[in-house]
C-alpha cells in the first residue's frame, strides 16, 4: 500500500461540474491502507452524504489547510480495485474522446463491484461402514427415514454432493447438522470460480502452417523477442486461414508466459471462435461478453488476475479484462462498427487497443479481409507493418459472383424479392443437398407505413422517425420501443389503404415458404437473437443440416464457416449506399465482400448473387471481383475531396435539450467556439431531430491534425463547466462511425 496523508479522488457522479480529483485526509486508521484504483466512501457536498468514488492519487502535498479536508469514511471492500494502467487508460479515454472521468473509469472496470464466489458443498463420512451401518438400523428401528436415506448412502459412498442428498434424498439441512453434530459426517465447502465456458471437446494441437501464414507468425514473434512492439495489419481474403494465425501467435505468446486477449465484433461470432480457441487451450480460455452474469464476470477477472487464465475472448469490452502479463492483443474484423463505443466515452477499440499494448509493452495485430481505410491507410504510411493472405487454406477459388440488376428483372415482369437466377440456384442448392445464405442489411417485417391515398407516414409520437411494422399487426419504434396496434385506417385522412414497404427478413422467410413449398428455412436477426443462447442454437442447428435457408441480417456474413454452403445471395445490395454517411460505400463494399466469402469455404465451389438497383456502383463492382486495393484507391480519393476520414479528422459534437429553442441556442453559441480554430459545419438539426421527447443538434467539426480537435474539445468543456446545464447535455464523438 502506498503511505502518504491525502487522496485525490473521482466522486462517482457523472457530471461536468464534479468531473476532477477531490482531495480527501486519509484518518490515522486508514493510513498505509489506501492505494491507487481503490473504492472508498466519503463525505461529500454542503449535506456531507456519503458518496463512493476511486482513489487516483495518495500523497503527503495538502491542497487545502488541513482543518478544511474532509476525511475518508472507511474503504469498500467490495469495491474492484483499479489497476494503475487502468486509471491512465481512462485518463487517456477522457482526454482523447471528451467525457467525464468517472464515465471513463467505468468503461475500463468490467466488474463494478466485487461477488462472492461459488461454493460446492460435500458431505464425507467419518465412520467406518460398520460403524454407519449399526447407526442404520438403528435409524430404521426408529422410523428416521430421511437419517436413514443418508446413512443408506453413506454406506455405498464415502462422499456425496450435498445438493444431490438435499434434494434427490429430500433431507433437510438440519438432519445433516444433527448427523454432524454426533460426528457421524463432516459438511465440507469447496470455493469455485464460475466458469461461463460450457464446451467439451478434445484437444487439438495446431495445423500445418501455409508459407504465407508460417512468415507472419515468424516475424511478429521474432519482433517481440527482439524487444519491438508494433501494431500488425493481416489483410488475408476470405477462407485464407487469419484464426489459425492468431492461434500460432497465442500459442507462441503463451510459450514466453504471456496473456492474450482475442476481440471479436459480436457475440455472434463467440461460439464457433471460441471453440477452435478451446480446442487448442483448453480451459484456460474464457469468454468476457454482455450475457455474462455479474457474478461470471467477476470471477473472469479474478482468474485472469491470478494467471489462472491465458486468452480471453469477446467483443470490446473484453479489452479492460485485468491481465497483469499482457503480450498480445488480436481484434479480428477489424473493420466491424461495433468496436466503436455508442455511449460515452465514444473510444474507438482499435485506438484504445494500441494505447493499451503501449501501456502493457504488448504488441497489437489487426486482421480483415475488408480493412477499415482507418487501417490500410495507416499501414500505406508505414504506421502499421501490413501482411496480406492470398490464398484461401482449401486450395479452393473464391466464389464465382454474379451482379443482377433489378431494374432488368422489373421491365421483364418479375416482381418477386428474388431474381430468376437466384430462384434456380435456390431450387438446385435444394436438390443436392446444399446450402443457401440470403442476407438482407436491415431489420423488421416493414421499412414504415404510409398511406397510399395521402402519403401520411406513421411516425413515432418521441422520436422522429417512422414506426416499423411487424408481425402479430404491430408498429414499433426501434429508437424508444414506443408500441401499438396497426391501425385499420390512416390517421389523417381515413383511407383503408395503409400499407407497409416490406423489405425485412420476415418477409423473405415467408415469401420462401411461398415460392418454394416444403422448404426448411432459419432465421437470423435482432429479433430472433434475444436470449442468451439464441445464436448458438440458430447456428448449431443450420450447421448440422437442420435447414436449407438461413435468412438474416449482416450477422449472418461475419465470419462463419458452414464448408456446406454453396450459395450466398444478397437481396438489397445497395440499401446501404443510401445512408446519408460518407462511409455508405466503404460499407457496402465490406458487407457484401464478406457475404461473398461465405460462399465455398468447403471443397465445392461457391456461387454468389448480388441483387442491386446500382450494378455499376464502384463498391459493388469491386465487391464482385474481390478487389480491396482498387477499392481503397478509389475510395480514399473521396475522403481527401471531402476531408473525411482518415484523410483528416472530424469531431461530432452532440446537443440534446429538452426545449428546442435552448439547443439552438446553445448550439450556435458552440459553433462559434469551435470555429475559431477549425472548419466547420453546422449547427444543424440531427438527421433523427427528435428521440423520446429530447430535440438533437450536431456540429461537425473537421481538421487535419487529431490535437486541433481535442483542444476544442477542451475549449467547449472549459466553456460548459460554470454553465453547470440541467435542461441540456454535450456529447463529443470523434472520427465518428455514424451520421447524427
Amino acid at each position: 500500500m502506498t503511505e502518504g496523508r491525502y487522496a485525490n479522488i473521482i466522486v462517482d457522479i457523472s457530471h461536468e461540474k464534479v468531473d476532477r480529483p477531490f482531495q480527501y485526509k486519509i484518518p490515522e486508521a486508514l493510513r498505509g491502507k489506501i492505494s491507487p484504483g481503490m473504492c472508498v466512501m466519503m463525505p461529500f457536498g454542503k449535506g456531507n452524504r456519503l458518496r463512493t468514488g476511486y482513489v487516483i492519487e495518495v500523497t503527503d502535498k495538502a491542497e487545502f489547510p488541513d482543518e478544511k479536508q474532509k476525511e475518508i469514511a472507511e474503504i469498500i471492500k467490495s469495491g474492484i480495485s483499479v489497476e494503475a494502467d487502468a486509471i491512465r487508460l481512462a485518463a487517456w479515454m477522457k482526454e482523447t474522446y471528451g467525457s467525464t472521468m468517472i464515465a471513463a473509469l467505468k468503461t475500463v472496470l468490467p466488474v463494478k463491484r466485487a461477488m462472492k464466489l461459488k461454493e460446492k458443498k460435500k458431505l464425507v463420512r467419518l465412520l467406518s461402514v460398520e460403524e454407519t451401518r449399526s447407526l442404520l438400523g438403528e435409524s430404521q428401528r426408529k422410523h428416521q427415514r430421511a437419517r436413514a436415506r443418508v446413512l443408506e448412502e453413506l454406506c455405498r459412498e464415502p462422499v456425496l454432493p450435498y445438493e444431490l442428498v438435499t434434494g434427490k434424498l429430500n433431507v433437510s439441512p438440519s438432519a445433516l447438522r444433527s448427523l454432524q453434530e454426533q460426528g457421524v459426517l463432516s459438511i465440507e465447502s469447496e470455493s469455485f470460480y464460475r466458469n461461463p465456458v460450457k464446451i467439451d471437446s478434445q484437444r487439438e494441437s495446431g495445423r500445418d502452417l501455409s508459407d504465407q501464414q508460417a512468415a507472419i507468425r515468424d516475424k511478429v514473434l521474432g519482433d517481440f523477442d527482439r524487444g519491438e512492439r508494433k501494431t500488425y495489419l493481416v489483410h488475408g481474403i476470405t477462407g485464407s486461414g487469419k484464426t489459425e494465425v492468431y492461434l500460432s501467435l497465442i500459442d507462441g505468446m503463451i510459450r514466453r508466459g504471456k496473456q492474450c486477449i482475442v476481440l471479436i465484433p459480436e457475440i455472434a461470432l463467440t461460439y464457433q471462435t471460441l471453440l477452435r480457441f478451446y480446442k487448442r487451450f483448453g480451459d484456460r480460455v474464457s469468454v468476457m461478453n454482455s450475457t455474462l452474469s455479474a457474478g461470471e464476470k467477476f470471477d473472469q477477472c479474478e482468474r485472469a488476475k491470478r494467471g489462472e487464465l491465458d486468452v480471453i475472448i469477446g467483443p470490446r469490452s473484453a479489452l479492460f479484462v485485468p491481465f497483469p502479463n499482457l503480450g498480445m492483443i488480436v481484434m479480428d474484423e477489424e473493420h466491424e462498427t461495433s468496436y466503436k463505443s455508442e455511449t460515452m466515452p465514444r473510444y474507438h477499440a482499435r485506438e484504445t487497443a494500441e494505447h493499451l499494448a503501449g501501456l502493457k509493452n504488448a504488441s497489437l495485430v489487426l486482421g480483415s479481409a475488408t480493412p477499415s481505410l482507418e487501417a490500410y491507410h495507416r499501414a500505406k504510411q508505414g504506421k502499421y507493418e501490413l501482411f496480406t493472405l492470398t490464398r484461401r487454406l482449401t486450395g479452393g477459388e473464391l466464389a464465382h459472383v454474379s451482379i443482377i440488376d433489378l431494374r432488368e428483372e422489373l421491365r421483364s415482369g418479375n416482381r418477386s424479392i428474388f431474381s430468376r437466377k437466384l430462384q434456380e440456384l435456390i431450387e438446385e442448392r435444394r436438390s443436392t443437398g446444399e446450402q443457401t445464405m440470403l442476407f438482407l442489411n436491415r431489420r423488421g417485417y416493414a421499412g414504415f407505413v404510409s398511406c397510399r391515398s395521402c402519403g401520411y407516414v406513421m411516425k413515432c409520437p418521441h422520436c422522429d422517425v417512422s414506426l416499423s411494422q411487424h408481425m402479430g399487426n404491430r408498429m414499433v419504434c426501434h429508437y424508444c420501443g414506443y408500441e401499438i396496434p396497426m391501425p385499420g385506417a390512416c390517421p389523417s385522412c381515413g383511407s383503408p389503404y395503409l400499407l407497409g414497404f416490406k423489405a425485412g427478413t420476415e418477409q423473405i422467410e415467408q415469401q420462401l415458404y411461398k415460392r418454394f413449398p416444403g422448404i426448411r428455412v432459419l432465421r437470423m436477426d435482432g429479433d430472433t437473437t434475444r436470449t442468451k443462447d439464441s445464436y448458438e442454437k440458430i447456428l448449431g442447428a443450420f450447421s448440422g443440416g437442420e435447414a436449407d435457408v438461413l435468412v438474416g441480417t449482416q450477422m449472418i456474413v461475419k465470419g462463419h464457416d458452414f464448408p456446406n454452403v454453396t450459395l450466398v445471395g444478397v437481396l438489397a445490395a445497395d440499401l446501404s449506399l443510401n445512408d446519408s454517411n460518407y462511409r455508405s460505400g466503404e460499407r457496402t463494399f465490406q458487407l457484401l465482400a464478406q457475404a461473398a466469402g461465405r460462399a465455398g469455404r468447403g471443397v465445392k465451389p461457391g456461387k454468389v448473387v448480388i441483387q442491386t438497383y446500382r450494378p455499376d456502383h464502384y463498391s459493388i463492382l469491386r465487391a464482385a471481383e474481390q478487389n480491396y486495393e482498387a477499392f481503397y484507391e478509389e475510395e480514399i480519393l473521396y475522403r481527401k475531396l471531402g476531408g473525411y476520414p482518415p484523410a483528416a479528422h472530424m469531431m461530432a459534437v452532440l446537443i440534446s435539450a429538452f426545449d428546442e429553442k435552448r439547443g439552438e441556442a446553445l448550439g450556435a453559441r458552440l459553433s462559434k467556439i469551435a470555429g475559431e480554430d477549425v472548419q466547420v459545419i453546422g449547427p444543424a438539426k440531427a438527421s433523427i431531430g427528435k428521440i423520446n421527447d429530447i430535440y438533437r443538434y450536431v456540429i461537425y467539426c473537421k481538421a487535419i491534425d487529431y490535437r486541433q480537435l481535442t483542444v476544442v474539445k477542451d475549449k467547449i468543456e472549459a466553456y460548459l463547466q460554470p454553465l453547470a446545464l440541467r435542461q441540456e447535455s454535450v456529447q463529443f464523438d470523434f472520427d465518428p462511425i455514424d451520421s447524427y
